[in-house]
């Protein structure tokens, strides 16, 4: 399937920006090594195309606290239905329309992002001041267009370079190699950074998942994913770096407000089992002083397992009274008296 209409709607969005801050007076040339107009059209490009996304971003965050909600649930399905598959997937999937929890919706955000990572690369990569003319004004760009953003520079370093550019091709951006590679280093890492922190984010608020296939998925997300763009950030123009890096950010903010907005459940691997102390206790209870019921229950005064102590008997002190006119009575009789003193 050809992506054509991506590299239009990309192109069109980048020299919309780029018209405006040109209509604002923001000039081509550069300063201090820079191109704004055109370093801030791609960070603008981000900014639109994530308020876009954002009512399906707040759907993914939706679903993940539906997906967590239901987890005691799918644990016990998958106790119920150990060794049988087919049961189990046939009891989730109506599991999940009776819930109305989509598992699906929590990777929908980056799924609709990577066509247009893969359109922006394609157009920042087609940015060659050596194409035929022919081919500058593909996309919608006018030769004008694409000859000012083929000369765009970020701190003296052409923005369609990348840190594993050929001595060639940084001749042919007129480029110096060792600014390039600087360059791109420095947002390398500040993309790899970024990305392990938005991961470390949201794990951090919804907490570990306990099913084993969702822990390394998590664990792959916050790990695997920044350690692979070491490598493969090295091919990626810095225009393309720029824009990632900037989308971090982004993420990073959003998904503060939204988990402020939308709190997430209990953390995942908490025990549901060690609740507080019921709200009936007494003050003796909050003292760590156990009531007879307590001691009979647990094998307390007597060491006997449930045994429970009966109740002490109610005295009438009144019928104890000696009687008006009535002699004393002792109650020890034979009882030795206490010895006199002498004297």
């Amino acid at each position: 399937m050809s992506l054509d209409w991506i590299y239009y709607a990309i192109s069109w969005i980048l020299l919309r920006w780029h018209a405006l801050w040109d209509a604002i007076g923001i000039p081509d040339d550069r300063v201090l090594g820079t191109n704004w107009s055109w370093v801030l059209s791609i960070f603008f490009l981000v900014v639109t195309l994530r308020v876009i996304l954002f009512p399906v971003f707040v759907k993914q965050i939706k679903s993940q606290r539906a997906m967590q909600a239901l987890q005691p649930k799918v644990k016990a399905l998958q106790e119920k239905h150990k060794g049988d598959r087919e049961t189990l997937q046939k009891e989730m999937m109506e599991l999940y329309k009776t819930e109305k929890a989509n598992p699906l919706m929590g990777c929908l955000p980056m799924v609709l992002q990577i066509p247009v990572f893969l359109g922006l690369f394609h157009v920042l990569r087609h940015l060659n001041p050596n194409l035929p003319e022919r081919l500058k004004t593909i996309y919608g760009w006018s030769l004008e267009q694409f000859t000012s953003a083929s000369g765009a520079h970020l701190f003296n370093a052409p923005i369609s370079a990348k840190f594993g550019s050929t001595d060639a091709e940084l001749a042919a951006l007129g480029a110096n190699g060792t600014t390039v590679k600087i360059l791109a280093a420095v947002l390398i890492l500040l993309m790899m950074t970024t990305t392990f922190l938005t991961s470390r984010q949201m794990i951090l608020k919804t907490g570990w998942a306990e099913d084993p296939q969702q822990k390394m998925i998590q664990r792959l997300m916050l790990y695997g994913i920044p350690f692979s763009l070491l490598i493969s950030g090295s091919l990626f123009p810095i225009g393309v770096v720029i824009y990632w890096v900037t989308n971090n950010l982004f993420t990073l903010g959003q998904q503060q407000w939204v988990l402020r907005k939308f709190p997430p459940p209990q953390m995942a691997g908490a025990k549901t089992g060690s609740s507080a102390r019921p709200a009936t206790a007494t003050a003796s209870d909050a003292k760590g002083v156990k009531s007879p019921v307590q001691s009979g229950r647990s094998g307390g005064l007597f060491g006997k397992k449930n045994a429970v102590e009966e109740p002490a008997p109610v005295v009438d002190t009144k019928a104890l009274a000696p009687k008006p006119g009535a002699k004393p009575v002792n109650p020890k009789k034979g009882a030795r008296p206490a010895n006199k003193p002498k004297g």
